[in-house]
């Protein structure tokens, strides 16, 4: 017993030391994009214009990433490869590379997330600690976890879902118990690390929930097959333009150059900026007031085409863009409550893009309270279910099967692996 408290200990005091300096320094980058990125966000909204240059933009991103960039373009699916299959250390370059790009993305009008970013700073700080501490690949699999925890914990204010979600990722249907303590640690020093440094996060309120009933249950269950399918829409859509911009433009920086110039155009001649950048205002107002029936699929659209022509950032805050307008949308029409069905679509449609469904669940209650913590579960359960084996995560391997008969679907980006 005293060996195994022991152990525990030693265990316990190595990880709390790794985690506290992934913690810290993934908290401290998460801040600095957080206040950089709300800088370049105003002054684009401030100076319109400047997004008639989102082809300069483009090309500056792609250039980046084509002559400088090459071992890190993959990003999110870098980590979880080499999660997988641990081979080289993630470049350092890949946190001021994916910084700098996803900013360029929000300056210029392009739409994308957060979420990439501060992962991809994360995972590539934590892995630098791999060669100077001379860990093992088992070690170094549990540090890529606690980067990855940290970066998501921190830029969304959810230490708990950050911890899921790094856990969750990696495999579909399978959580890695082995890095648990490790992954809660940096999270929860990274995101007091962000608030330290005075830095704060997007609040939501569902101020009334209802009973459950037998007929919300099952207009909840519909509703939720909904955001699983919008879900996998999103994943395939944004596998469908970086596959048409590779087939027709060979010159990768040229890609987000034409790309950038149609979301110019159409922004243009839309006479609105709602559809770029993060989508927060609007994310925010769709918990209190009706959106336009047509605003998830507009998101839709424009953050697929930003983030499949080559454009960097991410795809989680649009998601809960898409999520939360079309929970808008449908609320008059199954008579419940605005507020819950725009938070229900908020972290459902996240959770069957990313298949992280407890993530999400968890994400959904430390952001709206525990109140509708059924109704949140409910709708990421299912649309789990209902997104097929895709997602927006192509490296992602399937662990455990949502249904045997998805695995002989043809085209998928996953594959089963063996208990």
């Amino acid at each position: 017993m005293d060996t195994v408290a022991g152990s525990s200990l030693i265990y316990l005091f190595r990880w709390l030391v790794l985690s506290a300096l992934v913690g810290g320094l993934a908290g401290s980058a998460s801040a600095f994009f957080l206040v950089t990125l709300d800088m370049v966000t105003l002054y684009r909204e401030s100076h319109r214009w400047i997004i008639a240059f989102l082809p300069l933009g483009g090309f500056l991103v792609g250039a980046i990433y084509h002559y400088w960039g090459q071992d890190v373009v993959k990003g999110n699916n870098q980590l979880i490869e080499e999660w997988q299959n641990p081979r080289k250390i993630i470049p350092f370059r890949m946190a001021p590379f994916v910084l700098l790009t996803t900013l360029l993305t929000h300056l210029f009008g392009g739409s994308a997330g957060r979420e990439g970013t501060a992962v991809q700073m994360g995972g590539a700080i934590a892995d630098q600690f791999t060669r100077l501490f001379h860990l093992s690949d088992s070690d170094r699999k549990t540090l890529l976890v606690t980067g990855m925890s940290a970066g998501f914990a921190s830029v969304f204010g959810t230490p708990l879902a950050g911890t899921l979600f790094a856990l969750e990722v990696f495999i579909l249907g399978r959580l890695r118990y082995e890095a648990l303590i490790p992954s809660l640690l940096a999270a929860v020093l990274a995101d007091q690390t962000c608030r330290l440094w005075g830095v704060g996060h997007t609040h939501y309120d569902i101020p009334f929930v209802p009973a459950l009933t037998v007929l919300i249950l099952l207009k909840v269950l519909l509703i939720s097959i909904g955001f699983g399918l919008v879900s996998t829409l999103f994943a395939e859509l944004t596998h469908f333009w970086s596959k048409q911009a590779k087939r027709w433009i060979t010159y990768s920086p040229l890609r987000p150059v034409v790309g950038g110039a149609i979301i110019a155009v159409a922004v243009y001649f839309s006479g609105t900026t709602r559809y770029i950048g993060l989508g927060v205002p609007t994310i925010v107002a769709s918990f209190h007031e009706p959106s336009a029936w047509y605003d998830w699929i507009l998101k839709t659209l424009s953050t697929t085409f930003t983030l499949g022509v080559g454009f960097k950032g991410g795809e989680v805050t649009p998601l809960f863009f898409v999520g939360a307008t079309l929970g808008n949308a449908l609320a008059p029409l199954a008579d419940l409550p605005l507020s819950l069905l725009a938070g229900m679509g908020f972290v459902a449609v996240f959770a069957g893009a990313s298949n992280t469904p407890l993530a999400s669940t968890v994400m959904g209650i430390e952001l709206f309270g525990s109140e509708a913590s059924v109704y949140l579960a409910l709708a990421c359960f299912i649309a789990y279910l209902f997104s097929g084996n895709s997602g927006i995560y192509g490296s992602q391997i399937v662990g455990s099967p949502k249904q045997a008969r998805f695995l002989s679907l043809k085209g998928k980006a996953l594959h089963q692996i063996n208990p």
